[in-house]
């Protein structure tokens, strides 16, 4: 890749990216991949906590093979610019799992960014985003699912909730279908709220102090993207670290 072929935000897939961050990337980060294999009907799963000191581009390329089951979960919640990048094929029977949560505060850009392909029937996939933020913090999750005319009975689903703790905060979802089998159950949806003050009134009612209360609603939140994951706490705790100094 050369300097002429940088990204800017004028890409779609890099349109809600942090302007300056994308400037200070380089063609070597760029052309950077982690390639994981997975053999016919193995199964492999992946925590990933991009925290303190992991900011900036991340990107992993999988190809999972006939029957296998590929599982990520990450956690984004470094204070300056973060994307994960991931790619995926799938063969015959083959099943990809993504949990993602993009969480934190200060003015930082954290990013999900999908490409999932279907290039053989049968397949399945599965993709739950969550992201909470305050001060001026962005999330984003751009997800892209690719079905190829051959891959009948393909079973794939995104599913995308932002959580907005501060006024000042925002998220952006692009979902994306690109469907050329005639026999496939494809999904996506998109929500976008603030916390359930409710709720939080309910707890607070029965004593329980409001960073607590607030603590308990934003863990329920993220718990979606960690349900498939047969230990979820430990990515729990790691998400609901970053929750300290939020208002």
């Amino acid at each position: 890749m050369t300097l002429d072929a940088l990204p800017t935000n004028r890409d779609e897939e890099w349109r809600y990216a942090d302007p300056a961050a994308i400037a200070g990337l380089d063609a070597d980060a760029l052309a950077l991949w982690r390639d994981v294999t997975l053999a016919p009907g193995e199964t492999r799963t992946k925590d990933l906590v991009l925290g303190e000191g992991e900011a900036g581009l991340h990107r992993v390329r999988l190809t999972v093979g006939a029957g296998a089951r590929a599982a990520l979960f990450a956690i984004l919640s470094a204070s300056e610019y973060t994307r994960l990048e991931v790619e995926v094929t799938l063969g015959e029977g083959a099943h990809f799992e993504l949990g993602g949560v993009t969480i934190g505060g200060g003015d930082a850009v954290r990013e999900i960014v999908t490409r999932v392909h279907h290039a053989q029937p049968h397949a399945t996939s599965n993709q739950v985003v969550r992201s909470v933020h305050w001060g001026t913090a962005t999330g984003n999750f751009l997800g892209r699912l690719a079905v190829a005319r051959d891959a009948q009975k393909t079973d794939a689903a995104q599913s995308f909730k932002g959580l907005l703790l501060e006024r000042g905060a925002s998220t952006n979802a692009r979902p994306e279908l690109e469907i050329f089998a005639d026999d496939v159950k494809c999904a996506h949806g998109a929500a976008i709220g603030r916390l359930d003050e409710t709720a939080a009134f309910y707890m607070a009612a029965r004593g329980l102090p409001p960073e607590a209360a607030k603590a308990l609603l934003v863990r329920a939140f993220v718990a979606d993207a960690f349900a498939a994951h047969g230990e979820p706490e430990a990515l729990l705790d790691a998400a609901l670290g970053a929750l300290e100094g939020a208002a």
